[in-house]
């Protein structure tokens, strides 16, 4: 016989330093999954699937993490119970439509603790209301189906949600480009190699302005000499006319 699965809440995370999440609040998406690295910074990137609610939003803090059974949101109530001010909630239930996880009025007391936002591998609804609410939502379906809330349930264990491992504690960036998870043994060196990339940028738009190419700012020629690509002047059907 199957033993039944067994529901847990963990109260506490381990929390990154406040002033490192500052940090890497300063940076969007794209150049803090470039401080990852190519292969931590792929394996960190959920996919296009998961979209903001809303445009222009932005997140970044310490995750929350809540496993709900498919059909179920009693973890994502514990998970809220025990979050605090500047925390991301994640939430999974495997990534179906079945049994809405997030809506208006869990949003509107998130709101009201001071979370950071919420990831949602799985369905929202009243997404018109959370609009209006100006919370920030990433959700991979809108449904409003009806959840139960029997569970079982698990807060703040590892997940994995939209393909990516959660930790709780790891940071959550989010922006219009997507959603991205730092490990918390990670996120100083990736906030100062988006440090770094970010200043080089400046640069580049400097040089840009002055009207230097950018093919031969960025170095493309030399790449393009190395691989041994051959440039021809004229066009491809030349020879043929």
């Amino acid at each position: 016989m199957t033993a039944p699965l067994k529901s847990v809440i963990y109260r506490s995370i381990p929390r990154p330093d406040p002033a490192l999440v500052a940090r890497a609040a300063k940076f969007g998406v794209a150049d803090l999954h470039e401080g990852l690295g190519e292969i931590a910074g792929r394996m960190g990137l959920m996919s296009p699937a998961m979209v903001p609610i809303a445009p222009g939003q932005k997140l970044c803090g310490p995750a929350v993490t809540a496993w709900n059974f498919p059909g179920d949101n009693l973890a994502i109530h514990a998970a809220l119970w025990v979050a605090e001010a500047g925390d991301v909630l994640v939430l999974t239930n495997g990534g179906g439509h079945q049994g809405a996880l997030w809506g208006d009025v869990a949003c509107t007391y998130a709101k009201q603790k001071g979370l950071a936002g919420t990831v949602v591998y799985g369905a929202t609804r009243d997404v018109d209301a959370i609009r209006e609410l100006g919370y920030p939502v990433w959700s991979t379906a809108v449904s409003v189906e009806h959840p139960k809330k029997r569970g079982p349930a698990a807060v703040n264990v590892p997940i994995v949600a939209d393909g990516v491992q959660v930790e709780p504690g790891d940071l959550i960036v989010g922006d219009s480009d997507g959603v991205l998870v730092i490990p918390r043994a990670l996120i100083e060196q990736t906030v100062a190699k988006a440090e770094t990339r970010a200043a080089a940028e400046v640069e580049f738009r400097r040089r840009i302005g002055e009207g230097e190419v950018l093919f031969e700012i960025l170095g493309m020629d030399e790449i393009i000499a190395d691989l041994g690509i051959e440039i021809h002047d004229g066009a491809f059907n030349d020879a043929a006319s």
